[in-house]
């Protein structure tokens, strides 16, 4: 049995950096929900934000400036408050002995940063040892990867192709307040305003989500691409079209999976219906398949549509949607912490 990563106690001191972001908010309500025994909780911000409150466990917080504040005595700190901002502290924290949860892509493609989904690598934890920082997935990346994982460890996988149908809550609460701000907008004949996203989103699609590289990929596609390699296996060829849709929460994605062996739909279904995290919704006869609408707000991921592709041999189509502030997100980052305690 390896090493425990934080010593056995009643409950921790855990910091919530960017406390009263969406991501951030939500970190905190599910450590209330999972019971995750905390000491103190100590929500954090920009000094644009310290001295507003929120409520845990009954208790009312103060947040406190990020800048300011002395991590000593922390044992675990979830950031979600972008990756200048962990660029600048995250080191901080983990030089003064505490464990930190990083939301933003500042730290994912360190060769010696751990990058987990608890469901799928939870051995790679094993590289925070040395420097305390654990990196959380993209959004897109982490539900895409909890459906694979049981499916490669069956059959392996060669390739993969997603396209996603991303929620505008994924841009944070300015995004959710845009496709409402525009929705209004429209339906009341005045002119549109468009600030946040690069087209207007209301009755739009926009394929287009980060900026674009030199490749003609944007850079949320590259994320998921690098990232599910290194999550799940470099040997498999990934590529990405990420596209922003007007819904407020739930990531949906488009999955073509080719493997090394036939892996027929009735199969994976049921594989996927005995794996941890997902549930499995995948009537057609009953018109019973997942949507955002019904994710929206649930822990899980959930997979429907699940067909053998017929234009191409040892392939499946999956359909595959979960909420993006929570298993994306805040969820996911709590699942690190309940590992670094046990």
């Amino acid at each position: 049995m390896s090493e425990r990563f934080l010593p056995e106690k009643d409950a921790y001191r855990v910091a919530v950096v960017g406390a009263t972001g969406a991501v951030g908010r939500t970190m905190v309500e599910i450590l209330e929900q999972r019971g995750f025994p905390v000491e103190e909780l100590i929500p954090l911000a920009s000094s644009r934000s310290a001295g507003s409150k929120i409520e845990f466990g009954g208790k009312e917080y103060v947040v406190r400036d990020l800048e300011q504040f002395d991590p000593a005595g922390l044992d675990i700190a979830l950031f979600s408050a972008g990756g200048g901002t962990s660029l600048a502290h995250a080191p901080r924290f983990a030089e003064a002995g505490c464990y930190v949860i990083d939301n933003s892509s500042a730290w994912r493609m360190e060769p010696d940063v751990a990058l987990i989904v608890p469901e799928v690598n939870p051995d790679a934890l094993e590289m925070a040892r040395h420097n305390r920082i654990i990196a959380n997935p993209n959004c897109s990346t982490i539900q895409m990867v909890v459906v694979l994982k049981p499916l490669h460890e069956v059959a392996r996988i060669k390739r993969v192709v997603v396209s996603t149908y991303q929620a505008v809550s994924g841009a944070g609460g300015k995004g959710m307040d845009e496709l409402a701000r525009q929705t209004a907008q429209l339906l009341n004949a005045r002119e549109v305003e468009q600030e946040v996203f690069p087209a207007r989103i209301a009755f739009n699609v926009i394929p287009h989500i980060d900026v674009f590289l030199e490749d003609g990929y944007t850079k949320e596609e590259r994320k998921m691409m690098d990232e599910t390699r290194k999550i799940l296996d470099p040997s498999i060829a990934v590529t990405a079209t990420t596209v922003r849709v007007p819904v407020f929460y739930g990531h949906s994605e488009s999955v073509n999976v080719t493997f090394e062996r036939p892996l027929p739909a009735e199969e994976a279904r049921a594989i996927l219906a005995d794996s941890e995290g997902i549930c499995v919704v995948d009537d057609p006869a009953s018109e019973d398949y997942p949507m955002p609408s019904e994710a929206a707000g649930s822990d899980p991921v959930w997979v429907g549509r699940i067909r053998d592709d017929t234009s191409f041999p040892n392939s499946l189509q999956l359909w595959i949607v979960a909420d993006n502030v929570r298993k994306g997100a805040a969820l996911n980052a709590v699942q690190i912490a309940e590992m670094l305690i046990r």
